[in-house]
Parts: structure tokens; sequence; C-alpha cells
């Protein structure tokens, strides 16, 4: 695989994703989880969805489990506390593993396109990373980065 583009995934409904409907978009993908300290910035990420969207932009959020169980519920439970606490509308998709054998291949693929503080490995809930219209991985941020300091990068990959 040799751009984000070329992967799919289960939206949080169950239904299968070509990754392909967002090729020549600029998107966020945020591994998320409902019980993190971190767990406020899905008000961030939605602002930055509803701003740049009609430009092309999009958010895709991956509930994960693999810290600390911070994401125990269920899909039906995730989308409906997203939904309902954060006003959530941008794209979510099942939840998945991040790290180890288990990981999806989308997340793989984007560890070994940029890696952080750990190496390759996600450092936590929340860790971000931009991916350009053509699909390539242009920046990488830490769970601390708030949606909002990465809205200049976002404009940016836009104009690009």
């Amino acid at each position: 695989m040799t751009s984000l583009f070329d992967f799919s995934a289960n939206a949080i409904n169950g239904t299968p994703t070509e990754l392909k409907t967002f090729d020549g978009q600029v998107v966020l993908v945020v591994n998320t989880a409902s019980h993190c300290g971190f767990t406020p910035q899905f008000t961030g990420l939605q602002k930055l969805y509803d701003t740049y969207a009609d430009r092309g932009f999009s958010v895709l959020g991956f509930p994960c489990d693999q810290f600390k169980h911070q994401e125990p519920g269920d899909d039906a439970e995730i989308l409906d506390f997203c939904t309902g606490q954060f006003g959530v509308s941008f794209p979510m998709f099942s939840k998945i593993e991040v790290n180890g054998p288990g990981a999806h291949p989308v997340y793989r693929w984007l560890r070994e396109q940029k890696s952080g503080v750990l190496g390759d490995r996600v450092k936590w809930n929340f860790t971000k990373f931009l991916v350009g219209r053509d699909g390539q991985v242009l920046k990488r941020y830490a769970p601390t980065t708030k949606p909002e300091q990465i809205a200049a990068d976002i404009e940016a990959a836009l104009d690009a």
C-alpha cells in the first residue's frame, strides 16, 4: 500500500468503507477514546471539520481501547457518546488496535510513514496524523497537541 487511500476500514456502523472515498482531501486521522483526559479534543476536532470540510478536509476517528481500557464500549455506545456529548459528525470507524500484532493495516502504514517519540508505536489516545491530498502522511502530532494547534498546517495542506 502506498497511500492512505489504498486502505479500507469498517465505518462505525459496520459498513466496509474504501478510504479512496477521501482521495483528494486533506485528512486528519485520529485514534480516539471516550474515557480519556484528551476526550474533550473531540470538540476541537469537530470545529476543524466544520471549518474546513467545504475546502476538502475530513477528520477520520478510529476508536481504540489499547490504552488503559479508555474505550470500553461497543461501536454503538461509542457513536452515541461522540454524537451526544460532542456533536461529532465527522466519519468514525469501528474500534481497532493501533499497536501490536493486531494493529489495523491503516495504523501499521501510518506508523511506518511517520514515527514519533516511541519509535513507530502510537503513544496514547488522540495521536494525530495529517495526510495530504495525495494520501501521503505530512505530519504526526502528539496526543497533547490540541486540534486548534494544527489549523495552520491544515490550511497549508489545503492550499498546496
